[in-house]
């Protein structure tokens, strides 16, 4: 009578690996919180602000990662990833998730993944020449982010693969015939070892006119001891000319004004009457102690149409320093400082003669989990 029990046992557990493949699934998340003072605010340029901001470092999220083994070397993969204002707890971002993608990953044949995801400017930058080694960028003031194309796209495919100390991606997204565009193409390559890093990357963005604009980066950093270098440039460029339809305006100030009037970004009359941005950046860092880094970087930006009328200029930069209370835990505090030239005004302000400069002051708290 005991013979079947230890049957069957034997039975199940030889078949479960091929019935049932291993899978996690786990949750993931940032909540930061910071008081920010800015100067020349309001319509006129002419005021203070001081506010509590829902993201300083980083942007506040949460998410979940899951990963199956399919077995063979094979990898089941998804993301889903929500943004959120940690002051007031409400939607960072229209799009509830701002990323959910499902994919496949092989050791040996690389990653696939298909739906809303990083686009490949942002993956180049970020991972081979960030603003600072411990995070991508500065969330409040982030100039870098009015050059990567929105930074995600939807409806994307990505693959991407290492061989060696070489990582490459390409990415593809149909428009779905919706009157904003959305059709996308891009590539990058990037190269580290022994703590050099370098890359570059290129990218368009087709508009619901079937206008384009094309974008490319590169760059590279350095890591030795204590310190860490970086440094790129980058532009895009509207093919052909001025862009005319209302719709493809529209994209073109959501692509170059961020979702932020912190951002370290510019308007004004300049704003829409350039076909042409480029960007130059460069920065150190240096840990103090384990605990303490430092970090500093420098943005000049130029824009240029084709009448003088576009033309401006911009030097963004901003300071950092970071403690870690602990692993998970971090307190910053961060100054930055906006300066323009040219007929352009500061985010936020539309009195023409206005200011040209900002200062930012930003001190805050970030927890990983």
């Amino acid at each position: 009578m005991r013979k079947k029990p230890l049957l069957a046992s034997t039975l199940i557990a030889a078949l479960a690996p091929a019935a049932w493949a291993q899978s996690s699934v786990q949750l993931y998340g940032i909540v930061d919180a910071a008081i920010r003072h800015t100067t020349n605010e309001g319509a006129a340029g002419d005021g203070k602000l001081t506010q509590m901001i829902g993201g300083g470092m980083s942007q506040s999220r949460w998410g979940i990662n899951v990963t199956e083994d399919l077995g063979g070397g094979l990898k089941a993969l998804a993301n889903l990833e929500n943004r959120f204002g940690a002051d007031n707890g409400t939607p960072a971002t229209a799009n509830y998730f701002q990323q959910s993608w499902v994919g496949l990953q092989s050791a040996s044949f690389g990653r696939l993944t298909l739906g809303r995801q990083y686009n490949v400017l942002f993956d180049v930058v970020t991972s081979t020449y960030a603003s600072f080694p411990y995070s991508p960028y500065f969330d409040a003031f982030k100039p870098e982010i009015g050059f990567s194309l929105s930074a995600r796209a939807s409806n994307m495919l990505k693959y991407v693969i290492d061989y060696g100390p070489l990582r490459a991606g390409v990415q593809y997204s149909p428009s779905e015939d919706a009157p904003t565009g959305g059709r996308t193409a891009g590539a990058y390559l990037r190269y580290a070892a022994d703590g050099l890093a370098v890359g570059g990357a290129f990218q368009n963005y087709v508009f619901g006119s079937g206008r384009k604009i094309e974008a490319w980066t590169l760059g590279g950093s350095y890591r030795v001891n204590r310190w860490y270098f970086n440094a790129g440039i980058g532009q895009n460029k509207v093919v052909d000319g001025l862009l005319t339809a209302p719709v493809d305006l529209a994209i073109l100030s959501s692509l170059w004004s961020g979702t932020s009037p912190a951002n370290g970004n510019f308007g004004g009359p300049a704003f829409l009457a350039a076909d042409k941005r480029q960007i130059a950046k460069v920065g150190v860092g240096y840990q103090i102690t384990p605990q303490l880094n430092l970090g500093a970087h420098l943005f000049r930006t130029k824009q240029s149409g084709p009448t003088v009328a576009g033309d401006a200029r911009a030097t963004f930069f901003v300071m950092a320093a970071d403690y870690a209370l602990s692993k998970r835990t971090d307190a910053y505090v961060e100054l930055d400082t906006t300066r323009l030239k040219g007929d352009a005004n500061l985010n936020g302000t539309t009195s023409a003669g206005g200011p040209r400069s900002r200062n930012g002051y930003t001190i805050g708290v970030r927890h990983r989990f």
